[in-house]
């Protein structure tokens, strides 16, 4: 994808300044001091505003056209109900009646500012906390579906992107090829994995945070770890919140495994095939990625942080990757 892409002025976020979001956090009945800090985020805005009383939110932004209303709602609705379960989730405040609220064009939602570090996953004892956390997410999850959110399917996440960067022809000539092969071969293998979960006595799935990374654990050490940002929540197997908090080797993978599904059984039970997911999971992620940053260009904050991006050199290391993924999808699952 060409740099030459990238105009700021075509972005809508340009319109989002301090005062448009001081006057939205204003809209609300809260009364913010003036002083506002932006967050980190690349999807949406998010800013964290300090108040008059002394308190602090956190106000976040979402990126126009992405979710219809309808499906943000049930974002916030997953979100309570985990507040109501008693499962720590920071869910977004309800102000004036509504969670989702509208300003100079632009859809947002007030949550309460939580403070926390990233949990240490090299610790079996913090795996085993996040692993009962989880299950108690996942017991929610599973008592309703999703009307309006998304699956995440090979559809979706691989076939969809993969076209679609392929139709825009703007990648490098000297790595296209070698990507290409690398990518369909790769996608084969997942989507015939992931068929597994749209057979008849099948996977089953249920909601997801489904964006579980590290990042979005916060610990503290009093109270433990807490979910935060369930904007990527979607419908998948189990095991999509799972295998983003696993690193390194494959015999430190299997302890990681090991110590989360020790804290996750003890209050819901896994299905072991779901183990199988793991490599195709993260080969749709890869895919998926690409075609997000490729799509996002246009956004002058993507330039920014993700300047190695487009390059001959870096779709060269995605195919790297994804023949890597294709000889993980060939062995073994792990086990635990």
């Amino acid at each position: 994808m060409s740099r030459s892409d990238h105009d700021p002025a075509l972005h809508p976020y340009d319109a989002l300044t301090p005062d448009v979001v001081l006057d939205a956090l204003d809209a609300t009945g809260l009364r913010g001091d003036g002083r506002l800090q932006g967050l980190n985020s690349y999807e949406n805005r998010v800013y964290l505003a300090r108040l008059e009383d002394g308190g602090a939110v956190v106000l976040k932004f979402y990126r126009p056209g992405r979710w219809s209303e309808a499906q943000i709602a049930e974002e916030h609705g997953f979100a309570l109900e985990l507040a109501e379960a008693e499962v720590p989730m920071v869910a977004p405040l309800r102000l004036q009646g509504r969670t989702l609220h509208r300003h100079a064009g632009f859809l947002f939602s007030v949550s309460p500012a939580r403070g926390g570090r990233r949990p240490e996953l090299d610790d079996p004892e913090v795996l085993e906390w996040i692993g009962r956390l989880m299950a108690r997410l996942h017991l929610v999850g599973a008592a309703r579906p999703f009307a309006s959110r998304p699956a995440l399917d090979a559809q979706s996440f691989g076939q969809e992107p993969l076209a679609w960067l392929l139709e825009q022809g703007q990648l490098p000539p000297e790595s296209a090829g070698r990507w290409r092969e690398a990518a369909q071969a790769a996608l084969g293998l997942a989507s015939d994995a992931m068929a597994a979960c749209a057979a008849p006595d099948g996977i089953a799935t249920l909601r997801l945070h489904g964006d579980c990374h590290p990042g979005n654990i916060l610990w503290t050490p009093d109270q433990g770890p807490h979910f935060v940002d369930l904007d990527d929540s979607r419908s998948g197997p189990a095991v999509q919140d799972l295998w983003m908090l696993l690193s390194g080797e494959r015999q430190q993978q299997q302890r990681q495994l090991g110590a989360l599904l020790d804290g996750y059984e003890t209050l819901r039970e896994f299905d072991r095939r779901e183990l199988a997911l793991i490599e195709p999971l993260r080969t749709l992620r890869l895919l998926h990625y690409s075609a997000w940053l490729a799509r996002r260009w246009s956004d002058p904050i993507f330039p920014l942080n993700f300047p190695w991006f487009g390059s001959a050199s870096y779709w060269q290391e995605q195919a790297a990757m994804l023949w890597q993924q294709v000889e993980a999808m060939q062995q073994p699952p792990l086990v635990a």
